[in-house]
């Protein structure tokens, strides 16, 4: 372990995937507020991807874009080469990419369907963590957050692919957590609740106010809550915080 690495917050770099708009734009943000370098990852929208950057940047904090497919094995490593050519490193991964979510009853499933959720909320966590874990372990510091969801308490019908991706995920988080855990590395899950973003603009005041009526605070989140849990997960603040899952939704899930 190289004791300067561990405690150099200067140098630290995070890289977020799907990190154009929604939560992953806002993620990348409240890092950068916290003085952390950003990879800011995407898969077509070059356009809000160059905004997240332009706002960190015009906020006196650093960040360049990096395009690629998350689920992609030979994108994944050249991901990876990107990053470290620009900044050196990547202390920080923070798994937020994610794809379309199709209602499907048990009558419509196919085994395929949970295969596309996998590769989002299984495949890519583990290509990204395969990539970048030799290093954080040399240096005996490292965060992954992943960026889960509710539903795995919930079971949402309809989306039983959905939510057996995400209870995966979660179980890479714990597992994770044990064996990473004596290199100085945490690994922690964010379960957002029903954060309106970007990918919601076709639902109606009635939908976001029937959930909102079930949520003990009474409204919704934004993706600045869920980005400051996120930001707290990967700072020294929570050294001492690993293979937790954190619920960020007004205590929808509260048993």
């Amino acid at each position: 372990m190289e004791a300067t690495d561990a405690v150099n917050t200067d140098r630290r770099v995070a890289l977020v995937t799907g990190a154009s708009r929604g939560l992953g734009a806002a993620i990348s943000t409240a890092l950068a507020d916290d003085g952390v370098t950003v990879a800011v990852n995407f898969a077509r929208d070059k356009a809000a991807a160059d905004r997240v950057r332009e706002e960190i940047t015009a906020a006196g904090g650093r960040a360049e874009l990096f395009r690629a497919d998350v689920t992609d094995e030979g994108e994944v490593d050249a991901l990876y080469e990107a990053v470290l050519a620009e900044f050196g490193r990547i202390d920080i991964l923070v798994l937020n990419a994610t794809g379309p979510q199709p209602m499907l009853s048990l009558d419509e499933l196919q085994w395929r369907d949970l295969l596309d959720q996998f590769e989002f909320f299984v495949k890519s966590p583990l290509l990204l963590a395969k990539k970048v874990v030799p290093e954080m372990r040399r240096r005996g510091w490292g965060r992954i957050v992943n960026v889960g969801s509710e539903v795995v308490e919930l079971g949402v019908p309809f989306s039983s692919a959905y939510v057996a991706a995400k209870g995966a995920q979660l179980g890479l988080t714990r597992s994770w957590a044990r064996e990473l855990g004596p290199h100085g590395i945490t690994v922690n899950l964010v379960a957002p609740g029903w954060i309106p973003t970007e990918r919601h603009v076709d639902s109606t005041d009635d939908e976001k106010a029937g959930y909102a009526n079930g949520v003990p605070l009474g409204h919704l989140g934004t993706p600045g809550d869920v980005a400051e849990a996120v930001a707290y997960l990967a700072s020294d603040r929570a050294r001492f915080v690993t293979g937790q899952r954190i619920a960020v939704n007004g205590g929808n899930t509260l048993a």
